[in-house]
Formats: structure tokens, C-alpha cells, sequence
């Protein structure tokens, strides 16, 4: 796994050892972003379940002024840690090690709005329904911000659910689908 563009192009991330996380991989990487940027002028991302950290770090590299990166597995957090420091991110991240709704409760109490949130939960393990509920229970969105649901591509996720609206879904391969959704009247 690497960084696919900024000023990290080509830097190999470490992964996560272990049959729990799932990483994305750099062909949907690099298709995601293509989506959704390719470049960014500062902004704050939530890379929810981040295993390694790769899309947060992807996102750094390609502009993004802060990204907070939760997971619950402590493999995966000292592998995001290492990825941070390798890389010199330190300063742009933070790294917690928790559930997602309770990482999405504490970002509320925060006050903190994100410009971009990737969910990349254990396939067929969490809900993206629940998920969605909570990041608008906690107006966690930017208005103008995007949510990126990458899930299993036999799985169908509404087009319109909560105030948010899939403005784009890609399938890669017969294993993985990424869907975007803006709050409804931005799309």
C-alpha cells in the first residue's frame, strides 16, 4: 500500500497484520480521490475505522490541513502512529483509539465540522444507516462536505436517507463499491 499523489506520491504505508482490517486498495484509492478532489486547499477529514490510516494519510498528501483518524484495534493504531511519523503528518493528525459513535460524540463535543468523512467499516459489520443518523445527529458535516461510504458492492445503500443524498456510486470490481453523499440541496 502507498500514498497515490501529493507530496508523499509514492511513499509505502505499513499495514495492519491481521484478518480484521481490510485495506483499501491503491486502484480505489486513486479512483476515490479522483472523485472527490484530486487536490485539496486545506479542510478537516474524519477517517472513521481507519485501519492504517491510508485515506486520511492520502488526503494529507493531497492538501488537507488536519485529519483525525479512530479505530478501535490497538495494531491498527500503532500502525497509524508509525505511518504519521514516517511520513512527518504528526502534526496534522490526531489518533484515537475508540468505537465510531463514541468518536463521533466526542468530535461533537468538540465542536468540530469535517469537510470530508470516510467510512470504511468492516463489511456486513456496522450500519452506514446508524452511521449517517449520527454524524447528522451531531451536525458533523460541513455544508458543503462529503461523506465516502466504501462497502461491499453487493450491498445497496439508499439514495436518499437523512438529509443526505448519494450524488455518485462506483463499483470496483465485484467486492468493492464506493458511494458519496452531500447533505441534500448541495449535491
Amino acid at each position: 500500500m502507498r500514498v497515490i499523489a501529493g507530496i508523499h506520491k509514492g511513499r509505502q504505508l505499513k499495514t495492519v497484520a491481521n484478518r480484521l482490517t481490510r485495506p483499501t486498495t491503491d486502484k480505489v484509492k486513486e479512483a476515490l480521490f479522483q472523485m472527490i478532489g484530486p487536490f485539496f486547499e486545506g479542510g478537516i477529514c474524519l477517517d472513521l475505522f481507519a485501519g492504517s490510516g491510508g485515506l486520511g494519510i492520502e488526503a494529507l498528501s493531497r492538501g488537507m490541513q488536519k485529519a483525525i483518524f479512530v479505530d478501535k484495534q490497538g495494531k491498527a493504531i500503532q500502525v497509524i502512529h508509525q505511518n504519521l511519523q514516517d511520513l512527518k503528518l504528526e502534526n496534522q493528525a490526531e489518533v484515537f483509539r475508540t468505537d465510531a459513535f463514541r468518536a463521533l460524540k466526542a468530535a461533537a463535543k468538540r465542536e468540530l465540522v469535517f469537510d470530508y468523512i470516510f467510512l470504511d467499516p468492516p463489511y456486513q459489520k456496522v450500519s452506514y444507516i446508524e452511521l449517517m443518523d449520527a454524524i447528522k445527529e451531531h451536525d458533523l458535516l460541513h455544508p458543503n462536505g462529503v461523506i465516502v461510504c466504501e462497502h461491499e458492492a453487493n450491498e445497496l445503500l439508499p439514495d436518499d436517507y437523512s438529509g443526505y443524498v448519494a450524488f455518485r456510486k462506483e463499483d470496483y470490481g465485484s467486492t468493492t463499491a464506493i458511494t458519496l453523499y452531500k447533505r441534500k440541496g448541495q449535491e
